[in-house]
């Protein structure tokens, strides 16, 4: 079968709550101490997996790492009357966010002709910095076919990796080689730069890419300071085509110049602050929406409700429809408890181009598999989580139980 995008998204885990822990996240620290939905939410992002699939395109998941990770809290020497907010980082459902898993570079790019991954080690932001070695566990799983894949571990923490969602490809079709495109910030102003130039750099030799098919671009410091705490914020890649708003990157004409020279038929559409202004862009999301090709060749944006209730996004899009460009169908999908946490459509998902028969089945959505999904997530996951839940033995109950319940229907006991 001929490579692929398979978009695999991460399964709301049942832990699923506002902390406020992601500091330049500006949804997730407006909404901190309120009350979340995990029932909701899980079921939100399974709608949207199964909106993709409806669209004719391969989907997959991850499942909900282990919560609460005891063992973190234990290194730590931290409890709950002390340090809240670690206690609180070792119950954070932010796995959910699977652009942020690893760095993939697909077989056509890479020097051995595997696809590889690159786990992300999340050091910048501690409640997410314990992920890798259970994501590593389930990215070796998931692609364990070693004639197809390579996945590594993660840089070295000197250096911060944020994994895909700083990370963009431009090809003429998934088996044919492409530029990757590796997004990075400096530090300064009141928020930190996830993403280190030197991690982007480990990244690309260890993948075997081919230098001349490599870009490093810095990303603009104004849109970080505004809340565009990931590249994936405020730009977003599919074949030829790169949907960017004008202050995405540092030097956006040297950056957009650089696309086309390395990628000659590249389809720059760059939305202009006059239409869509920096602060509502990142408000909608309107540029962490999903862009696919579907099986027809049309491209598609999916996008989070928030865009259709803003004026001047909902009106930019509609123009762009009513031209010629390469973006010709939009999709509103409902992802709002995962916004209102400071993670749209783009998010919840990691693309990785493979022959699907390469991948173990059991991550591989189905409808069989999304009817066991809902029912488990439907009978076992909270309702509702006030954050003074958070930390409480009752709640740590309920949590792993409702995880050991997915694994097994899902014949992922391993994981456990």
């Amino acid at each position: 079968m001929p490579l692929v995008e398979i978009n695999f998204d991460g399964i709301v885990g049942p832990s699923h709550n506002y902390a406020g822990l992601s500091l330049g996240n500006l949804a997730a620290t407006r909404n901190a101490g309120a009350p979340s939905y995990p029932r909701s939410a899980a079921l939100q992002g399974l709608a949207k997996m199964r909106g993709n699939r409806g669209l004719g395109l391969a989907q997959g998941f991850f499942v909900p790492l282990p919560r609460p990770s005891t063992g973190w809290l234990e290194q730590l020497a931290a409890d709950s009357a002390t340090d809240p907010a670690l206690v609180a980082g070792a119950w954070s459902a932010s796995s959910m966010w699977t652009a942020n898993a690893a760095t993939v570079s697909p077989a056509p790019d890479t020097a051995d002709g595997r696809c590889h991954l690159s786990v992300a080690n999340l050091v910048t932001m501690p409640h997410r910095s314990h992920e890798w070695p259970d994501t590593l566990r389930q990215l070796q799983l998931a692609f364990a076919d070693r004639a197809h894949f390579a996945v590594h571990g993660p840089v070295p923490p000197t250096f911060g990796d944020e994994g895909a969602a700083n990370h963009m490809r431009l090809c003429g079709g998934h088996g044919a080689p492409g530029v990757e495109v590796f997004v990075y910030g400096r530090p300064g102003g009141p928020f930190p730069a996830r993403q280190n130039v030197e991690a982007s750099r480990i990244i690309a030799r260890r993948h075997g890419l081919d230098p001349a098919r490599v870009l490093f671009i810095e990303q603009s410091p104004e849109a970080i300071a505004a809340g565009a705490f990931h590249n994936d914020v405020v730009a977003v890649a599919d074949g030829l085509t790169l949907f960017t708003h004008e202050q995405a990157f540092a030097d956006p004409a040297a950056a957009c110049a650089a696309i086309r020279a390395a990628c000659p038929g590249a389809q720059i559409v760059e939305v202009p602050a006059s239409a869509v202004p920096l602060a509502e862009a990142i408000r909608s999301y309107l540029f962490n929406a999903q862009l696919l090709t579907l099986p027809g060749g049309q491209q598609a944006l999916v996008v989070p409700g928030e865009c259709r209730e803003s004026a001047p996004v909902w009106s930019y899009l509609q123009d762009m429809l009513s031209g010629s460009g390469p973006i010709r169908r939009v999709e509103v999908v409902d992802v709002r408890q995962s916004m209102a946490n400071g993670g749209g459509p783009a998010c919840l998902r990691l693309r990785v181009v493979a022959d699907p028969a390469t991948v173990d089945p059991r991550f591989l959505l189905d409808e069989r598999r999304a009817d066991m999904i809902e029912q488990v997530v439907a009978r076992y996951w909270p309702e509702q989580i006030d954050t003074a839940d958070v930390g409480s033995e009752a709640l740590a109950t309920t949590v792993i139980a409702a995880r050991a319940r997915l694994l097994e229907a899902l014949d992922l006991s391993a994981l456990s």
